[in-house]
């Protein structure tokens, strides 16, 4: 079997990376690469990108297949779907670690494609490993959707999430 013919690993590793903290008791992180294929509230969207509690306390019905990534959670209280080609998964890690791993970002789709068919992943495209870094007094945190607060399934509250504490929450940069 040629390389080109080989499914991608990504779904796999999103997979193993989601059990893995879940097993450990770990709260699995996603982010994703949001552009017209990409179905989640767009008020939580920053710089392009979400960051979704995929726990399967903060989520409903939760599948990661090969070619999509599919859920049910509470965004400011109200339930909502949320559909993820697997080829716009970006990383996923444990929110307490930082632990994960990292991946190429997709090519962007214009909005008006978004009726169009999810392309595969790019096969050779693989994982990059990832390092923790804490933000600095003046670097603001970066922003996240989906997270559970009072143990509901998502984020609670009209506005974006609450900024966690100054230098205690790690961030990830991509180390090539």
């Amino acid at each position: 079997m040629m390389d080109a013919d080989l499914p991608s690993l990504r779904p796999y590793l999103v997979r193993a990376v989601h059990e893995w903290c879940t097993d450990h008791g770990f709260t699995p992180y996603m982010a994703v690469a949001v552009d017209a294929r990409v179905q989640v509230p767009r008020e939580y969207v920053r710089n392009g990108e979400i960051i979704l509690n995929v726990s399967y306390d903060a989520t409903a019905n939760l599948r990661i297949d090969n070619e999509v990534v599919t859920f049910r959670a509470r965004f400011g209280g109200v339930p909502r779907d949320v559909v993820v080609p697997i080829g716009n998964v970006v990383g996923i890690y444990a929110r307490e670690n930082g632990q994960g791993l990292a991946f190429p970002h997709p090519d962007p789709v214009p909005e008006d494609e978004e009726d169009g068919p999810v392309p595969p992943v790019a096969p050779g495209k693989g994982p990059q490993r990832l390092q923790v870094v804490t933000p600095s007094a003046d670097e603001p945190p970066a922003p996240t959707a989906g997270q559970t607060g009072d143990g509901g399934v998502a984020h609670d509250g009209d506005e974006p999430p609450p900024s966690p504490p100054r230098g205690g929450r790690p961030a990830l940069k991509r180390v090539k």
